[in-house]
């Protein structure tokens, strides 16, 4: 899969042009501001697109509006921005349209290699991958109904899913047994009142309606 990754500070984007190389990704282009990068997606229309949120030349949000841009024109394109510091509110932009393919995580998870690479494939397969942190934060803020039906362990598992982690990641996160959490998430989704649908799409609506953003 083709990939292109927007970052200012030269020496990130060589290591996550290593790191992108290594997972198999063809890094077909690599610049440090947020108008080359549409400029670079729209020439070779990349499956993958790794974005700093601060970008030159204002340093504030530049990542992000270029993120929600490709998203609009270019919606098979998935879109893994990056973050310093947790930014609530970019993330609440990211994800109040179609989740597919987004991912928001702190650059400090870069350093975990293999952590990394699997957040890169599940984004690019159309996942969704949010750093804890981010998941956290939004957590905090939440004050509904809902959260309140919900038991620590429920919680727990909401937000590992909130993440983007499958059963078994979570089980693992957890120490517990994929039937167990099975069953957690069982009880997590007729406790939002989800309405009935395929498993996947509900997983969906579950993170977003606990999160408000859906």
């Amino acid at each position: 899969m083709r990939a292109v990754i927007a970052e200012d500070s030269v020496l990130l984007r060589i290591g996550l042009v290593k790191v992108l190389e290594t997972a198999g990704f063809d890094v077909v282009a690599e610049t440090g501001d947020a108008e080359a990068v549409l400029a670079a997606v729209e020439e070779h229309r990349p499956g993958l697109v790794v974005l700093d949120v601060r970008m030159p030349p204002g340093f504030t949000d530049e990542g992000v509006r270029a993120a929600l841009v490709i998203r609009k024109q270019w919606p098979d394109t998935a879109v893994l921005l990056l973050s310093q510091y947790v930014e609530e509110r970019y993330a609440a932009d990211l994800l109040s349209g179609d989740t597919r393919g987004v991912g928001y995580l702190l650059k400090e998870r870069v350093a975990d290699v293999e952590e990394f690479i699997d957040a890169l494939r599940r984004v690019a397969g159309g996942g969704t991958a949010l750093d804890p942190q981010v998941v956290s934060q939004l957590l905090l803020r939440r004050h509904s109904d809902p959260l309140d039906r919900l038991t620590p362990r429920e919680r727990d598992v909401l937000e590992l899913m909130a993440s983007g982690r499958s059963n078994a990641g979570i089980a693992q996160a957890l120490v517990v047994s994929e039937s167990a959490v099975a069953k957690h998430i069982n009880s997590i989704l007729a406790k939002l009142d989800l309405p009935k649908a395929d498993a996947d799409h509900r997983r969906v609506l579950a993170v977003l309606r606990f999160l408000g953003l859906g």
